[in-house]
C-alpha cells in the first residue's frame, strides 16, 4: 500500500539489528581479549586471538553498513558479561556465539540488499565456527 513506508520500516529494523550486532561484536572483542589473556596455553590463546580477529572484522563491516545507512558513526557499548574465570568466559562465549549465529541468519534472511545478506550470512558461519571452538575448549577444561 505504501512502499516507501515499508522500506522505511525495514530500514529502521535493520538499523536496530545493526546496533545490537555492533554492541555484541564490541562486547565480544572486549571479552575475548580478556579470555585470551587467561588461556592456559599458547594453542588456546592463538585460537581465541583468531576468533577475536573475526569479531573485529565483523564490527568493522557492521559499522560500515550502519554509517552508510545512517550517515553517523556507531557508538558501541559493552552489553555482555565476560565471566571472571576462564571456564565462565568459555561458557558465556559459547552461549553467546550460538545465539548470535541465529540472530545473524535472521538478519541475512530479512535483508533485501545482497551485500548485507552476504556479510551477515558469512558472519553467521564464523560465529558457528567460534562456538565449536569454545565448546571444544570447554570440554578440555572440565
Amino acid at each position: 500500500m505504501y512502499p516507501y513506508y515499508d522500506h522505511y520500516r525495514q530500514n529502521q529494523k535493520l538499523i536496530k539489528d545493526l546496533t545490537k550486532a555492533i554492541n555484541g561484536e564490541y562486547s565480544a572483542t572486549q571479552c575475548y581479549t580478556k579470555l585470551a589473556g587467561m588461556a592456559p596455553n599458547a594453542e588456546q590463546r592463538d585460537q581465541i586471538n583468531e576468533i577475536l580477529n573475526d569479531e573485529k572484522k565483523h564490527l568493522q563491516q557492521f559499522s560500515q553498513i550502519f554509517t552508510t545507512l545512517t550517515g553517523k558513526q556507531p557508538r558501541p557499548q559493552m552489553v555482555e558479561e565476560c565471566g571472571e574465570t576462564y571456564l565462565e568466559g568459555l561458557r558465556a562465549s559459547f552461549k553467546d556465539e550460538q545465539k548470535t549465529t541465529d540472530f545473524y541468519h535472521e538478519i541475512a534472511d530479512e535483508a533485501t540488499d545482497p551485500v548485507i545478506k552476504k556479510i551477515f550470512r558469512r558472519a553467521a558461519y564464523d560465529e558457528q565456527n567460534h562456538a565449536v571452538w569454545f565448546l571444544y575448549y570447554l570440554g578440555k577444561e572440565k
